[in-house]
């Protein structure tokens, strides 16, 4: 891929506003998820929760750095990328092929991408797994998993080629995470205090955190546009605020009509739910069809969320796989039926649907078996899983030293002695 030498005349300077704005609001949605998912665990493990979400920042941009984007998209054929990007080498004041955008703008956008995904993971696996394990885990996945899957759909190789559509990450973000997140959570197995039935410990830390995740998924989405002239961007900002919000009041009716109450938790998860839905699609089908995404969307992810939570030995903690990885499918199924120009219902064409469905798969499969290999070959070697004692007492004490309750502290002078003292002298 030529790379030019930055030229002021040739910086599209709108786009690299818009993309380096959308890189900071998608690096926000992680700390918007962290807030999310610890809000939905047991109090004792709140900041544990938090901080496998906050890690990730920090674990995978490095990765990213050293070899993860030279994996992604580097020029060395369809399967996975080469070295020449190594520690981003050739990428500093230098465009990124012809999008006008400087090289290491286009990179530090992708990057977080990589970072969110590994962090969704945790979803499956909160709870259990020890937090040196999980740091490990992600590490290898970024590099093993999540680049050359990247590359397959966004970097040149096959999965694009093959004329696959994913805009921003339904396959590459969403589907790889939730099922590497349900396969290892099963290879783990199931909490030992699992109780399925147990509400949020803190029900305004997953608002906070959901409506972050709705704010940072417009940079998401309409920062993959890449560009802010033809009008794509604003298609994706607008298919996504649309999309969220139908979803959101079709998971309100569904749980009004099934347990005869409207929860905030529900509206929140719900609205995630359709952001994911419209992921892959959000730059391809029009507003009006985003309200579809949304009303379809949000009874398929209700629907196996509630399927997967039948199944005692499968313990998808906070539904990482039921709302990221079957979101994820229901999105690229649904952007192969609504695409503009290419998909089933403008063609009358099934050809972009059934290479959607092709990609979906591939990129699920490919996950699931390299994520069984990286937690499988790991649990060899190290016990990967959090003693009873901890799971038990809460892993923010036992691997944080920290609680989410400060311990109760005296502020007000003891002045029990002074009285007692002030009777006898009397």
């Amino acid at each position: 891929m030529a790379n030019p030498p930055i030229d002021g005349s040739t910086v599209d300077t709108g786009a690299v506003s818009w993309v380096l704005t959308s890189t900071a609001l998608v690096f926000l949605m992680t700390a918007g998820l962290g807030l999310f998912y610890g809000g939905l665990v047991r109090e004792i493990n709140i900041i544990n929760t938090i901080m496998m979400s906050i890690v990730s920042m920090g674990v995978v941009t490095l990765t990213w750095v050293v070899l993860g984007f030279s994996f992604a998209f580097g020029n060395s054929g369809p399967w996975i990328g080469d070295f020449n990007y190594f520690l981003l080498n050739g990428l500093d004041k230098h465009l990124w092929d012809e999008t006008g955008l400087p090289a290491l703008c286009f990179a530090s956008f992708q990057m977080t991408f990589a970072i969110i995904a590994s962090a969704i993971i945790s979803g499956g696996i909160v709870e259990r797994i020890r937090f040196s394990a999980y740091v490990v885990m992600i590490a290898l996945w970024s590099l093993l998993i999540y680049a050359p899957l990247c590359h397959w759909v966004w970097g040149g190789g096959w999965i694009g080629a093959m004329g696959a559509l994913d805009f921003a990450g339904g396959t590459v973000v969403h589907i790889s995470s939730g099922v590497s997140g349900i396969v290892a959570g099963v290879i783990l197995g199931p909490r030992r205090h699992i109780n399925k039935d147990d509400g949020p410990a803190n029900v305004p830390f997953v608002i906070l955190g959901g409506s972050l995740l709705w704010f940072g998924w417009l940079g998401f989405n309409g920062g993959s546009a890449l560009a802010v002239n033809e009008g794509i961007a604003a298609r994706a900002v607008c298919t996504t605020l649309v999309a969220g919000a139908a979803s959101m009041i079709t998971w309100i009716v569904l749980e009004r009509c099934v347990k005869g109450k409207a929860s905030s938790v529900g509206a929140t998860v719900g609205a995630v739910a359709g952001l994911v839905v419209i992921t892959p699609g959000a730059g391809f089908v029009t507003p009006g069809w985003s309200i579809l995404f949304g009303i379809l969307g949000a009874p398929w992810c209700y629907a196996s969320v509630s399927l997967i939570n039948r199944f005692e030995r499968v313990d998808d903690t906070l539904d990482a796989f039921g709302l990221h990885g079957m979101g994820g499918i229901a999105g690229a199924i649904l952007t192969g039926v609504f695409a503009e120009t290419d998909g089933l219902v403008d063609s009358g064409s099934f050809a972009l649907l059934g290479k959607n469905v092709a990609g979906a798969l591939a990129g699920l499969a490919f996950s699931a078996a390299g994520t069984a290999v990286i937690v499988l070959a790991m649990k060899t070697v190290a016990n990967i899983r959090v003693p009873e004692e901890g799971e038990f007492s809460g892993i923010d004490g036992h691997t944080h030293g920290e609680t989410f309750h400060s311990p109760s502290k005296r502020y007000l002078p003891d002045v029990s002695a002074d009285t007692s003292g002030s009777d006898s002298s009397a």
